[in-house]
């Protein structure tokens, strides 16, 4: 009797974890993908700051590892920023684009299922868990917009769904899957601890920078002022990193947090100015505007600002580096009040 292959999106987070194990456990042959866009934080990207799919193993495949699953990296960091930027179904909260992305992923996701011979793709999808993109019509416009139609199985909510074709004709054993439903985790963890599952990240905010209101801003922001299909990675990258403050419509200053921040920015300021208080600790200043007079001195009072010489009663030396060109500038670091309102995130 031939073995039924199953294609599994595994993003690392618990939802996607089970549902490999179930399927795993059901004696399907499973291969496991995880799709890097560039924009998920979870597992083996969490501390990357260059969009890299590259990584060894982490806790993001711990499951699959004790299982005995190959996971297989697919980079599609590319062809995702035309999703993020044009999406048919629109965004999220935030800058989500939840909808046109699971569709991409799933398109994907059944070339692969067609090329590696397997029989259906599943995911860890649950009913009603997110309001973009898990309400039961947009479950079923994803599959039907994928192509995969009924060959797309989410095992933790498949009780309460339509019976897929994996179900039908006996492969997957319907009574063995699950009716969760909404947004609570407290089903998932019963399950994860009943199979003895306890590496996972936190369950619940998903893994994507797109759903964060912080990053959204930041990438708002950039869209205000920019085209987006002329965007590039990049762009993007750069507001992985540092506090960004808006300060008038042609100025914006970008101030690294820590020293891991502030070598991220000292690669990416090539070309840039960039500005910096001496002899203090404090962060790299990355410039983004016209050179101008005025603009570096407000640069140069922010640098102070977020420096340890924040509170000093003497001005602060401020060093400023343009290509070849050096100076030093005494400035006042502005105060928090004077600053607050510029703040991006």
């Amino acid at each position: 009797m031939r073995k039924i292959k199953a294609i599994g999106l595994l993003s690392g987070g618990l939802d996607s974890t089970l549902a490999l194990r179930i399927i795993h456990d059901l004696g399907i042959e499973v291969l496991a993908v995880h799709f890097h866009t560039g924009f998920c934080f979870s597992g083996s990207h969490r501390a990357e700051g260059d969009g890299s799919a590259q990584g060894g193993s982490s806790a993001l495949f711990t499951e699959a590892e004790k299982l005995g699953v190959s996971v297989e990296i697919v980079e599609v960091s590319d062809g995702y920023l035309k999703v993020l930027h044009h999406p048919k179904y629109g965004y999220g909260k935030n800058v989500n684009p939840c909808i046109d992305c699971r569709i991409y992923l799933l398109e994907i996701a059944g070339d692969m299922m067609e090329e590696r011979g397997a029989d259906f793709v599943f995911t860890g999808e649950v009913l009603g868990q997110r309001p973009k993109s898990q309400r039961l019509a947009q479950l079923r416009l994803i599959a039907r917009k994928s192509g995969l139609e009924d060959r797309l199985l989410r095992p933790l909510s498949a009780q309460l769904l339509s019976p897929t074709l994996p179900e039908r004709e006996g492969w997957v054993d319907r009574s063995r899957l699950f009716r969760f439903q909404g947004r609570t985790r407290k089903p998932q963890m019963a399950l994860a601890a009943e199979l003895g599952i306890e590496d996972y990240p936190q369950p619940a905010g998903g893994c994507c920078l797109l759903t964060d209101p912080a990053y959204g801003r930041k990438v708002r922001d950039l869209w205000e002022r920019s085209d987006k299909d002329e965007l590039g990675w990049e762009d993007y990258l750069i507001l992985k990193t540092g506090r960004h403050l808006r300060v008038n419509p042609e100025l914006k200053i970008v101030v690294g947090r820590n020293q891991a921040e502030n070598q991220i920015l000292a690669e990416f300021g090539r070309g840039s100015v960039r500005i910096e208080v001496e002899g203090i600790p404090g962060p790299l200043v990355v410039l983004d505007a016209q050179l101008t007079d005025a603009n570096v001195l407000v640069a140069a009072r922010i640098a102070a600002r977020y420096s340890d010489g924040r509170d000093s009663p003497e001005e602060l030396t401020v060093r400023v580096e343009n290509g070849d060109e050096v100076r030093h500038i005494p400035v006042r670091p502005y105060k928090a009040e004077e600053v607050e309102p510029w703040v991006i995130s």
